[in-house]
């Protein structure tokens, strides 16, 4: 493929910057929690279901979002995300109580659905194979910097104005971003099939798909990873103010470390798998390595529950999401292994079965933080699905090669 440099680097920085406000829309709740329940008058194992909300929603989105990519587009459906989801973002500054607040993040979970079936699409369109992973790095590690970097500036706006400022002031960012995608964006010249031809959906090519071990694999390893990320992005900040006992604004700056520490994992991780691609040639190794490393780092946040130090609680946390973020290489593993013409539909069923941790793991610490009183059996249950990750891509995902329908 044959395309300048300069252009498709710029297609990939506006994936990053979109990146990292899909996840500050998506985890801004976290950080309006601690004084949102106390306001809103919610408990944990309520706060959990609406942290959970926006998954069902997102799950559920997948599949209708890809086939309205294979069909639309990348430059359409990204724009018409962004701006839907903003709106959502600015919407829950208006919410009274669970139920607006729950649909609410209905709302923003099913249309940021289609973002990362787009993002897998311009980096398979834009960059070779053994380009692919470090530049799926690039844009992933938006999730964490956002947040580490903004993160103290967005508590002290809780702090200082409320947390329905933080919404306001984050969803109005997403509305001026979509202008700038709309603008900016195209797909390459001569572009390769990825982005030329929209396969019509049909229910029988979701059942032939889901007959391949590498949809099973990559997708119970990333259901592994999620856990470990959706813990950091909902429960992370109530964890140092509560178990913790960390003020407000302490925890702010805490929480910088740990998503410093993924955003470097992120980028090590593609480093790594393009580097052994290059001295191996297997996209075994150089794929599936790095993901089982990165899975079974996660796993030591366990040990957080047998330390009182908070300085060593930070470090083990920072650990564990520097792992977690190696698991970035998922979205690169679908760019290596969907067919050519179902791009869309095949980064929907996996970012369905995926996300599916995103829809258990806050309810199901939020029940054990409600009856126990302590995060301590949380990190147990993150701790475990981690290693279930582990077991998929270990036992389960069979050869990273193209699926052929």
């Amino acid at each position: 493929m044959t395309t300048p440099s300069r252009t498709r680097f710029r297609m990939l920085a506006l994936l990053a910057i979109g990146t990292m406000i899909n996840y500050l829309d998506r985890t801004v709740l976290g950080i309006a929690a601690p004084s949102l329940t106390q306001e809103l008058g919610l408990t944990p194992a309520v706060m959990g279901v609406v942290f959970s909300a926006f998954s069902w929603a997102y799950a559920a989105g997948q599949i209708p979002g890809g086939v309205f990519l294979d069909r639309m587009g990348s430059k359409l459906t990204y724009f018409c995300a962004v701006t839907v989801w903003s709106l959502f973002t600015l919407l829950q500054s208006i919410a009274t109580g669970v139920y607006s607040l729950v649909g609410f993040r209905l709302g923003l979970g099913i249309s940021e659905a289609p973002c990362f079936p787009v993002n897998s699409r311009v980096v398979a369109a834009w960059f070779p194979m053994q380009e692919r992973a470090r530049a799926t790095a690039v844009y992933t590690v938006g999730e964490y910097l956002g947040l580490a970097g903004f993160g103290p500036a967005l508590f002290w706006i809780t702090r200082r104005f409320g947390w329905r400022a933080m919404f306001l002031t984050v969803g109005a960012a997403g509305l001026l971003f979509g202008l700038v995608w709309w603008k900016l964006y195209r797909d390459p010249a001569g572009a390769p099939i990825t982005t030329q031809i929209r396969a019509p959906f049909s229910w029988s090519r979701v059942r032939q798909l889901l007959g391949f071990r590498q949809i099973w694999g990559v997708s119970l390893g990333q259901f592994g990873g999620n856990s470990t990320l959706v813990f950091f992005l909902t429960w992370f900040p109530t964890y140092l103010a509560k178990e913790r006992h960390l003020p407000f604004i302490t925890a702010g700056w805490f929480s910088v470390f740990p998503f410093l520490a993924a955003a470097a994992g992120v980028l090590f991780g593609g480093w790594v798998s393009d580097a052994l691609l290059k001295k191996t040639g297997s996209a075994n190794i150089a794929r599936k390595l790095p993901m089982i490393a990165g899975l079974l780092g996660a796993a030591v946040i366990l040990t957080a529950n047998y330390v009182v130090s908070d300085a060593l609680v930070i470090a083990i946390m920072s650990l564990a999401f520097f792992a977690q973020g190696m698991t970035g290489l998922g979205w690169t593993l679908i760019a290596d292994i969907a067919p050519h013409t179902l791009m869309g539909l095949t980064g929907g069923i996996f970012n369905f079965a995926a996300n599916l941790a995103g829809i258990l793991t806050p309810i199901v610490i939020g029940v054990l933080v409600g009856q126990t009183g302590s995060f301590a059996y949380a990190l147990v249950y993150v701790s475990a699905a981690a290693l279930l990750g582990a077991i998929g891509y270990i036992f389960v995902l069979g050869d990273v090669k193209r699926i052929e329908l």
